[in-house]
């Protein structure tokens, strides 16, 4: 089932239990979706564009909600949250620190590197191996700590 038909599904949930939040959320997605889909340059929408796309969206709503927390709009911050946990739901679980440290350090072994010179090169690693899965802001601090 691509993300469109589970978001479409999850609109008529959401209608039929009348919950506005989920609503305006899920067609946020769907729009976004939409505009993939029709822009000029519209190419196949892959599993990989989907996810970024939902991966885009919940940091928006992320930072926003931050955003209307120090401004001291908590009622502005909870509704921005609400869909961001509307938009998690569709997201791959994260992994925990604890999972990605011992990640990292396999593919410290694996690709024999040692310090912070190769940063980059970890990271590129870590990055396809973590896609969706993992923060890379996260990913980068366990690196720094790992490499120094």
């Amino acid at each position: 089932m691509s993300l469109e038909e589970k978001v479409m599904a999850g609109i008529k949930a959401a209608m039929l239990a009348k919950d506005q939040r989920a609503l305006e959320a899920l067609r946020a997605v769907k729009a976004e979706i939409l505009l993939l889909k029709t822009a000029k340059d519209a190419k196949p929408i892959t599993e990989d564009v989907e996810l970024k796309l939902l991966q885009r969206l919940a940091k928006q709503r992320q930072e926003a909600a931050d955003i209307y927390k120090n401004s001291g709009r908590e009622d502005l911050a909870a509704e921005e949250l609400a869909q961001l946990k509307v938009i998690t739901q569709f997201l791959p679980a994260q992994m925990s620190e604890e999972e990605i440290t011992a990640a990292l350090k396999q593919l410290i072994a694996d690709n024999n590197i040692s310090g912070i010179k190769e940063m980059g090169k970890l990271m590129g690693l870590a990055s396809k191996q973590f896609a969706g899965k993992a923060d890379n802001k996260l990913v980068s601090q366990i690196v720094k700590q790992l490499l120094s």
